[in-house]
This record gives structure tokens, C-alpha cells and sequence, in this order.
């Protein structure tokens, strides 16, 4: 080829590619294997210690990310240490806004592995800068939150994913093929549990915790975010906020996205018309319950039956099991919760029509019971796919066009809508009667407002506006 009509055509190539941020590897015709530092995907991490930690190394682990930015409130303190000296390298941020201002240009992808209440105001100023965003799960604190993230994917059009790793894993693939062969049909009834010990059980408050001194390390006020000023305290940071209804979303929001998330998506469940708390262990308006069940309603969809979706979280509110239950499901790569020296695993049974399934958490397959019945049907259940990539490399892969995102946020966002649904109802402790047109609250206008939550604190209005 004459060097003029090469560069002619080197030219129509790389138009062709502008588009990207990243060039897809395929593009290139870079070969399988070793992934070269200038085809990967820089990424910023939002919070790197405790489970910010595991999703900071997981990207790194896939060999698809760069890490060229870390940020955590509390940066230097005991749970960041080892990440910082790791990933010496990368920018250092105690403020996630200071991060997109200095170096928003030099990444590709956030990462927000922070308390749930602080995951909005990161995702929403990265979606609105084109960056693609891994948020652990829910998606968000509230209702409405979840649906402005939803609104700005649209908008935005970046790659997003939410941190339920079932999703590329064995569970997701099975019940996708299953659904489709028509074994999984005519679903009326839905248990899940989870009971294990959590943080606040055995707690009792009547109010917010006393001012403590404020460590070193950890800066308080950025670290309350979008939420109302509190007098810090340690019983709020390092996973005990998930106790409290400011900052966290309990059990249900911690373990529904790990044990029901298939069943909304491949059910297509979408929203429920009632949540009722018909049983409550130690209510209080401040932290979780010791225990609840949470009976969801869902109506007919398409030619699939009403469903009722039964929750139980809660160390001595364990669920009816069928006399054929038989051992839990253990999820593969999951340690499994404990209290004390039980371990207990969660799990859920699937009622159809003519079949029974239990299953466990995260990405663990599904088991049709009884054991007779699952013999009789081995030979004539359909082939389940491999996954081709884990739930790291596939957000990696998106952003760079060569997958889409299996827990995008138009899947995962109703699904984090049901949940915080849910606990509306635990914090209320009443019925809740919603319509599912107007996303409104009928029977509760405290309910209604919470579906907005508190209005945020001075400062952090914009993220609502983006």
C-alpha cells in the first residue's frame, strides 16, 4: 500500500472507533491473553477499604483496569493501609469531587464501594461526566434515587453495573435457560431468608449515638455526605451504618440482590402493589429490626400468574420449609454468614406450578425437590451456558463495548426499588399500598415522603438535579 492511501485509510479506521472511549480489543486485533496498559480501562475507585477493598482488587485482579485513582473518607485509617501501599502509584483522594475536578479527564470508570447512603451523589456527577459506573449493591438509599440513576443511564448512555455477582455466575445463566425452557413456569409463591446474626441485633436505642473525638485519619464531614449532620460516632463507620435506616438498608438491602435478584429479573416481577410487615421483632424507628417478615405482592404479568414474595431476616425467624427441603444450598466462593458457632446459610424455595426448586445465594444453581423428582428430570433439563467473564471483567468488558452489562441499572434498579420498598414497611411497620403507575405510596403520606427520603444537606443539592 502507497503511504498516502495508508494514512487515508488509517484515518477512517480510527473516525470510525472516535466514538469509544476505550477501542474494543477486538478493533485492534490485539490477540487473546496478554491485555496490553493502553487497552484496559483506567478506573477511579470511591472507597477502599473493607468492601470498597474487594471491589477495588477485583477489578485489578480481571487484568482489565488501570487503577489510576483511589479515594476514601478515611484515607490512611486502619482499612485503607494495605490498598494505599498496593496501589502506591495511583492519585490519592479524601474527597471524591476534588477527584473528577483534578483528574476527571485520566479515567474512564468509577468504582463506589461506600456506605449506601453516599453511593447516589458519586454515580450521578460520573454518569453526568460520561464515566461508566460499578456501584455496589443497592444502587441506592432511597426509591427516588434509584430512579434518577436509572433516568441517567438513559441519559448518559454509559455502562453500569451493580455489585450482585450472582448475576455472572452459575444462577443467572441456569434460571435464564430454565425460564426459557419452560421449567421454571407458573411461579405463585416465593420464600427467601436470611438468618443470620447482624450488627445491630442485641442493640437498643433511643436515639443517635454521643459525640466521640473524631479520628485523625477520617474525614467526618465529607464521610456524612448527603446526609443530615450527626455527631460522629464509631458505632456509624466500618459497616455499622448499615444498622441505621439513615445510612444503610438492612438485611433485605444487603441480601435480597444476592438471594432474589433472578427470580425479579427473569420473573419479571418489576414492582409490588402491597409490602406487609406481618411480623416484627423489636421495631424501632432508628435501626433494623432483630427480625421481620416482609410478605411483597406482585401482580399478573404477561401470561405469569400473581406472585407473593415472603422475606424473612432475623436470628429466630426462620422461615416454613417443605419436609423435602433437604440440606441448604452453599454458594460457591461465598464464606457463609455466622453467629456465633452456627453457620446458617440463606437460601430461598421457588414454588412453580408442578415443581419445586431451593436454591442458595450469590451465583449458587438452583436444586428441583425432591431429590426423586430432579433424578426423573435430569436427562431431559436444558444445557446451562458457561459464564464467559465474571461480574468485574464483564463491567470492564462493557466499558469497552465488548459486553453488556448483566446487572445494568434498568435491571438492577427495580430490583433495588423493591428492596428499599421494603424497608420503608420494616421502618413504618405497616402496610404498605403502592401504585406502581404513579410510583406513589397510596395509604401512607409519611411513606410517600420517604419514597424521597430527608432532603439533603446544604451543598449537595445538585446531584439531584443532574
Amino acid at each position: 500500500m502507497k503511504r498516502k492511501e495508508f494514512i487515508k485509510t488509517s484515518s477512517a479506521t480510527l473516525a470510525a472507533v472516535a466514538g469509544y472511549t476505550i477501542i474494543p480489543s477486538y478493533v485492534m486485533g490485539k490477540a487473546l491473553g496478554h491485555v496490553a496498559p493502553s487497552d484496559k480501562v483506567n478506573v477511579a475507585c470511591c472507597g477502599i477499604g473493607n468492601r470498597g477493598s474487594d471491589v477495588l482488587n477485583s477489578l485489578y485482579k480481571t487484568g482489565l483496569a488501570n487503577i489510576v485513582a483511589i479515594c476514601d473518607v478515611d484515607m490512611g485509617g486502619p482499612q485503607t493501609v494495605a490498598n494505599m501501599e498496593k496501589f502506591s502509584t495511583a492519585k490519592r483522594f479524601q474527597d471524591f469531587r476534588e477527584m473528577f475536578d483534578k483528574m476527571g479527564n485520566q479515567f474512564d470508570a468509577v468504582s463506589v464501594g461506600i456506605p449506601d447512603f453516599s453511593h447516589f451523589p458519586v454515580a450521578m456527577l460520573a454518569m453526568s461526566q460520561g464515566k461508566h459506573v460499578y456501584v455496589e449493591k443497592p444502587m441506592a438509599h432511597t426509591f427516588h434515587e434509584v430512579a434518577l440513576m436509572m433516568k441517567a443511564q438513559k441519559k448518559y448512555k454509559v455502562a453500569t453495573q451493580m455489585g450482585n455477582q450472582g448475576h455472572s455466575e452459575e444462577n443467572y445463566f441456569q434460571f435464564k435457560a430454565w425460564t426459557e425452557a419452560g421449567i421454571i413456569k407458573d411461579v405463585e409463591k416465593i420464600t427467601c431468608f436470611m438468618n443470620n446474626g447482624r450488627r445491630w441485633h442485641g442493640m437498643k436505642v433511643s436515639d443517635y449515638l454521643p459525640s466521640q473525638p473524631i479520628p485523625a485519619t477520617l474525614d467526618w464531614d465529607k464521610w456524612l455526605s448527603t446526609a443530615q449532620f450527626k455527631e460522629y460516632n464509631k458505632g456509624y463507620i466500618n459497616g455499622d451504618w448499615r444498622s441505621w435506616f439513615e445510612f444503610g438498608n438492612g438485611a433485605l438491602g444487603d441480601w435480597g440482590a444476592h438471594i432474589f435478584d433472578t427470580a425479579h429479573q427473569f420473573l419479571k416481577l418489576g414492582l409490588p402493589t402491597e409490602v406487609d410487615p406481618v411480623y416484627m421483632e423489636g421495631h424501632s424507628t432508628l435501626i433494623f429490626p432483630q427480625g421481620s417478615t416482609l410478605v411483597f405482592k406482585f401482580p399478573k404479568r404477561d401470561h405469569m400468574p400473581a406472585l407473593e414474595l415472603s422475606w424473612y431476616d432475623g436470628y429466630n425467624n426462620k422461615p416454613p420449609l417443605p419436609d423435602f427441603y433437604g440440606e441448604p444450598i452453599r454458594a460457591k466462593n461465598i464464606p457463609p454468614p455466622t453467629a456465633g458457632n452456627i453457620k446458617r446459610y440463606p437460601g430461598k424455595v421457588i414454588y412453580g406450578k408442578d415443581l419445586t426448586f431451593k436454591g442458595g445465594s450469590h451465583g449458587s444453581a438452583l436444586e428441583i425437590i425432591p431429590v426423586d423428582k430432579a433424578k426423573d428430570m435430569a436427562s431431559s433439563l436444558p444445557v446451562v451456558p458457561e459464564s464467559p467473564s465474571n461480574h468485574f471483567a464483564n463491567f470492564l468488558k462493557a466499558c469497552k463495548g465488548e459486553e453488556k452489562c448483566r446487572s445494568s441499572f434498568d435491571i438492577a434498579g427495580p430490583l433495588s426499588q423493591v428492596m428499599a420498598l421494603g424497608v420503608l414497611a420494616q421502618r413504618l411497620n405497616t402496610k404498605l399500598i403502592f401504585n406502581s403507575h404513579t410510583n406513589k405510596i397510596t395509604n401512607s403520606s409519611v411513606g410517600n415522603e420517604l419514597l424521597y427520603g430527608p432532603p439533603p444537606r446544604k451543598g449537595w443539592e445538585q446531584y439531584y438535579k443532574m
